[in-house]
């Protein structure tokens, strides 16, 4: 049993699928559509940069998409390897949409549209220099869970991302974060200030919540091919009025990477597929579980190498 997955944020590079642009003319013709449809030239952004306009949040969520979105139809279209006949589809944050749409439920220009608003209504969420986030490095999500707990009154932070063993991400306002930082710092807990410029994947994150529940529900959905596995409840799904609940309830909830993983491994699952650019995700389940198997596909050898 396989599953293909999509990476989030922070995957993002300059000339990221550009082996692909310029050899396969669907990936050509995927990065005008794009540039159509967002009316602005995301396909020069992508391979020129500059990386400074490519890491702004509503130019890194519908970039990532429109680079996974198009090594999926590669594999699936020029080679023949059909990616629909995976268990389960899972992303990361922003890819959960890149699997939606590579499973046939959200059309590819509503899915640049939604993550280009998407990407903008977090980004404003929050005024600049408000809230952040920082990665716990070492420790298990239950220590980071009490440490919580314990010190709610003193700071209000928000575990946004538990990604893998030993790899945890939390949320908040930049004084809060200042003063969990040295509470896990006293005992002896390793974390990093990350460099985001809003707090993604908390409670901070009202407005955008607001903003996307109009969007969400205005766009047309279809039946799609694959399971989807929620960053939301860790669990399967596959009916559309429960995706659309729980693509609104994201923008606030913590990403539970760690728990799809291992539910999708108890269902059967010894073989991932990370669709997009970079390795991120594949390096996270290999942290989650070193025994199953993991491919990443960033050039033409990888795909003639791919097994599923």
């Amino acid at each position: 049993m396989f599953s293909v997955v999509f990476p989030g944020q922070g995957s993002q590079e300059v000339g990221m699928g550009k082996i692909f642009y310029e050899r396969y003319e669907l990936v050509k013709n995927y990065f005008k559509e794009a540039d159509e449809t967002l009316n602005f030239p995301i396909s020069k952004l992508i391979l020129e940069g500059p990386k400074s306009d490519l890491d702004l949040t509503f130019n890194t969520q519908p970039a990532i998409f429109l680079i996974s979105y198009s090594i999926f139809n590669v594999v699936k279209k020029e080679f023949n390897i059909d990616l629909n006949k995976a268990d389960f589809f899972a992303g990361h944050s922003l890819g959960e949409y890149s699997a939606l749409s590579c499973a046939g439920y959200i059309k590819f220009s509503d899915t640049l549209k939604v993550l280009k608003l998407r990407g903008d209504a977090m980004q404003n969420a929050v005024p600049k220099g408000i809230g952040g986030m920082i990665a716990i490095l070492a420790t298990t999500i239950k220590k980071v869970e009490n440490i919580i707990f314990s010190n709610k009154k003193n700071c209000n932070v928000q575990i946004a991302n538990d990604n893998s063993e030993g790899q945890i991400v939390v949320s908040g306002k930049l004084k809060d974060l200042d003063i969990f930082a040295e509470i896990l710092k006293s005992q002896g807990v390793r974390n990093i200030k990350l460099p985001v410029s809003a707090p993604f994947h908390c409670k901070l994150m009202s407005e955008a919540t607001k903003i996307m529940r109009d969007e969400i529900n205005k766009i047309e959905f279809n039946k799609g091919y694959n399971v989807l596995m929620s960053n939301v409840t860790a669990d399967s799904i596959k009916n559309i009025p429960d995706i659309k609940n729980l693509l609104i309830e994201q923008i606030e909830s913590r990403v539970r990477w760690r728990e799809s993983i291992i539910n999708m491994t108890n269902n059967g699952v010894n073989n991932f597929i990370e669709i997009g650019p970079g390795k991120v995700l594949s390096g996270l389940i290999k942290r989650i579980n070193r025994e199953v198997k993991v491919q990443s596909i960033n050039n033409e050898d990888d795909i003639k190498n791919l097994s599923i």
